[in-house]
This record gives C-alpha cells, structure tokens and sequence, in this order.
C-alpha cells in the first residue's frame, strides 16, 4: 500500500507543488489547512480544512500517516500574536500529534531568516541563528521545538530553504513580475552588486522526498537548501525583465535612504516590503548547500535566473485570473500599497 503523507499548510503554494510532486511518485496525500484545497489535484488528495493551532483538528488529519511535510506557517504580513500562535504553538501540536500517532518522520520547513542578518557567506547549518522581526524569531523557536521532539527519539528532519519562486509563487514576487509585464524598470536598494541565492520550489520538494525516503539516520539532521547557480541580485532580477521583452532595467537606488523609507512605509502599512526583506535585499545573502549535497545527494535543477523567468512565465500565463486580489499568503499577491503609485515613475 502506498505512503500517506500530511502536508500542513497543503493548500499553499509549497503545499501544492509538494502534492503534485508526491502524486506523480505515487504517495498517498491528505492536505490540512486554514484554505480549501481549490486546485484541480482536489479529488486526488484527501483534504482537511483546519488550524495547526486546533490540536483536534490536528489530530483528526494525523490518522494512519506515515510521514508529516509541516510547511504551514503565518508568514512576515501577519499579526506577530498570528505568527507566533502558528508557528510556535501549531508547530508544538503537529510535533506532539505525530508522536502520539506513531508517525515515522516530520519534515520541518524552516527557512534561511532564522540566521537574521548575518555578517559572513556563505552560512553554515552550524551558524548562529537570530531571527529578525516576529517571523524570524518564531522560526528559530519553532527549530528548537523540533530539536527537543528529535532529542526523545522522534526523526525531524530540518530544511532551511531560500526563498523559493516557482509556479503558483506569488507574494512579494508578484511585485517585479507585474512591473515586469507591465514594462517598467524596477528599483532596488543598493549597487546590486550583492549575491542574493535564491531556490527553485521543484528543487525543495526533491529536497523533501529525499528525507522521506534515505535511512532515518542519515536524515534526521538539519540542512540548508538553496540554488546552486546564482549571480548578484542585479543580474538574476534582470533575467526577469529581459524575459519580458521591454528593454526595461533594474535601477539602483542608494541603500540607506530607500532602506529608511521602507521602514517607515511598513510602519505605516503602506508597503508589503517586511524588515528581513529590506534588511537583506542590499546584502549578500546566501547559504552552503553542500551538507545536503553530501549527505542527501541533493543538486539543484535550476539556478537563480532560471527559477525566476520560470515563475514569471507562469505569472505571465495565469495573470488574468488574479484580478485585484490581494493577502497576506504566498498564494496571492501581496497588496503593493503606495509602491503601485511609485511603479508609474518608472
């Protein structure tokens, strides 16, 4: 009989890559999130509608499986009360639920914000972690969770992925696809000459896939994933904009007074532009992956630039569906406030 698998968080954009992926390598997959599942995979998959912070609804969706990806998470545009509820306490609930219910191995999806901002590359799993802002801080509490659940015997595996564009990928992304569509430069702070890694969501689910199916000890460790292949944030944005087709430039604005004007427009909510985002963006900011090449055989499919054009072709096909929708997930794009009105300068 085939695997069954719980995605928490199933119907977010990693949540169906994921399904996609598990389904064409013939797994069982059972989804459990706040949204419904309204993807054409649906009668394919068993769905659960719930929070992670419901312990019983956690429980009901963690019946006869064998392994749990907990990918949901209240990303940076939440509440910090939301945010640390979610990832902290929903994450404690996923943890004590597939002990309690015998699962073999809890893939935790981190991310690279638990490093905060760091002052050396490229970043080791061994580094220190210090999160920036609510999400980051959750993010490293949400880690020692897993930690402690690893110490009592339980496989828990750690992914620390960049962040991760491909179809379905939305957010902060849609900002530069729009811009890009529309034929505008696009403006960032800095030189841009800052080597910003980012990763392919194809390449994370393989990651995942590999720490559901290598031996259990080789596994149950913590890794970072990301691109192989990438260049300065310049070029690789650029990618996006040459795919376009409008000749159009990324244009370099001095960083401290553009890093000062975003602070004060997320202040005053007008911008969808989050701390670690802005705090990072004129850095370098990137990881080793070669622990998990080592140890998991891992290796990147897409580079920075691949990854990117390939999430804005996707962008490109589906645009008409978006409409003025807006949120405060990956599935959505994320209101662009007063930088809407900035696009028409550019």
């Amino acid at each position: 009989m085939a695997d069954r698998v719980l995605i928490t968080g199933g119907a977010g954009f990693l949540g169906i890559n994921l399904t996609r992926y598990l389904l064409a390598r013939g797994y069982l997959v059972r989804s459990l999130d706040i949204a419904p599942f309204d993807y054409p995979e649906r009668n394919q998959i068993e769905e659960h509608t719930g929070d992670i912070r419901d312990r019983a609804a956690v429980d009901r969706a963690m019946k006869d499986v064998r392994f749990v990806v907990h990918t949901a998470a209240a990303l940076p545009l939440y509440s910090p009360a939301d945010i640390f509820s979610t990832d902290i306490d929903g994450t404690r609930n996923v943890l004590e639920s597939a002990r309690d219910h015998g699962v073999e191995r809890v893939v935790h999806i981190s991310s690279t914000a638990v490093y905060g901002i760091p002052d050396h590359h490229p970043l080791l799993e061994t580094d220190p972690l210090s999160g920036v802002g609510p999400y980051g801080e959750a993010k490293v509490k949400a880690e020692e969770l897993c930690l402690e659940f690893r110490r009592a015997g339980m496989c828990v595996p750690i992914l620390r992925p960049k962040s991760f564009v491909g179809p379905e990928r939305l957010g902060i992304f849609a900002m530069l696809y729009d811009w890009a569509m529309d034929g505008r430069n696009f403006p960032l702070p800095g030189n841009g000459k800052n080597r910003y890694q980012l990763l392919d969501v194809e390449d994370l689910c393989e990651a995942i896939v590999r720490c559901l199916e290598l031996d259990r000890d080789r596994v149950n460790d913590t890794f970072n994933i990301g691109a192989k292949e990438f260049g300065t944030i310049k070029e690789d944005f650029q990618a996006v904009l040459d795919a376009a087709g409008h000749g159009k430039k990324i244009i370099t604005f001095p960083a401290a007074p553009m890093v000062w004007a975003l602070a004060i427009l997320e202040k005053l909510k007008l911008s969808p532009v989050y701390k670690w985002a802005y705090g990072t963006v004129t850095e370098d900011s990137f990881v080793s992956v070669e622990k998990a090449e080592r140890v998991l055989g891992f290796t990147p499919k897409y580079s920075n630039k691949e990854a990117l054009v390939r999430n804005f072709q996707w962008y490109v096909e589906h645009a008409n569906q978006f409409g003025q929708q807006t949120g405060v997930s990956h599935r959505v794009p994320w209101s662009q406030g007063i930088l809407r009105f900035a696009k028409l300068f550019f």
